[in-house]
């Protein structure tokens, strides 16, 4: 019984240790672009993650972004309340395929509700990519193009 206990903490221990994993490693995932770019994205399913968003946040990398996956397909409009920087909204059907691009979405931080309009959600998709504003251009995104993540 002791010899079993040891050898599990042991292998706990040593599984976690050497690393420089954080907590956001655990939300995080790689997505590849059409073109062979990585960025690296926030994974948001948990609605008060979705909620939050982008929100407050005063910068956001080339490479970075923030990937909302939704339970299943529909129309999913969003919106720029609170958040300070420009984002290209993406959105992606069920095969991973561009169905929709809202590029240059400009900052809401500084407004009512009421003054920030929803955007995108005409298609069905089941995740939104979010970027940097003008990212998408960058790297030459398209409607039917198929990310892989």
């Amino acid at each position: 019984m002791r010899l079993s206990a040891f050898i599990f903490f042991a292998a706990v221990l040593c599984s976690c240790g050497g690393g420089s994993t954080s907590v956001e490693d655990y939300y995080s995932r790689e997505v590849k672009l059409p073109r062979g770019q990585i960025i690296h994205v926030e994974v948001m399913g948990d609605q008060r993650d979705m909620a939050r968003g982008m929100m407050f946040r005063d910068s956001l990398a080339p490479d970075r972004g923030m990937l909302f996956v939704y339970a299943k397909p529909g129309k999913y409009p969003h919106w720029m309340w609170q958040v300070r920087i420009p984002l290209d909204m993406i959105w992606l059907d069920a095969q991973r395929t561009i169905v929709e691009i809202a590029p240059n979405l400009p900052a809401c931080a500084d407004k009512p509700t009421k003054d920030c309009p929803p955007y995108g959600g005409h298609a069905d998709a089941s995740t939104v990519l979010e970027l940097a504003g003008g990212m998408a251009e960058k790297y030459g995104l398209k409607v039917g193009q198929t990310l892989d993540y």
